[in-house]
């Protein structure tokens, strides 16, 4: 018969490979979205499972892109997140039918409100 040792750490070393999965799927949940604020105005028009609808959100144009401004123009819009693109910066071009990007100018103006 094939001779079997024992490792006392066999079963330590199962539990911590179980306990990575599970705090990467955890890690993963959140994505960069931009949580909806306790308040925030309800999206009349906003697109149905999250998609970005950047008309609604028209009317931040010409503010500042506080918190606030930027938050009020996700839930407007119907997006799940926003970013926003300053001047020079580099920017991923995927296309994302769920986030509303908001383009400033140099003194943090909302110049564009567009979706992807």
């Amino acid at each position: 018969m094939p001779k079997t040792t024992f490792t006392p750490f066999a079963p330590f070393a199962a539990m911590l490979g179980g306990l990575a999965t599970v705090l990467t799927l955890a890690a993963c949940a959140g994505n960069g979205q931009t949580p909806a604020a306790p308040g925030a105005p309800a999206a009349a028009a906003a697109a149905p499972g999250g998609l970005c609808n950047a008309q609604p959100a028209q009317v931040v144009l010409g503010q500042s892109s506080t918190a606030s401004v930027v938050e009020s123009a996700r839930a407007r819009s119907g997006a799940r997140m926003a970013r926003i693109l300053r001047p020079g910066q580099i920017i991923t071009k995927e296309f994302n039918a769920q986030r509303l990007s908001l383009q400033v100018d140099g003194n943090g103006r909302i110049i564009a409100a567009r979706c992807g």
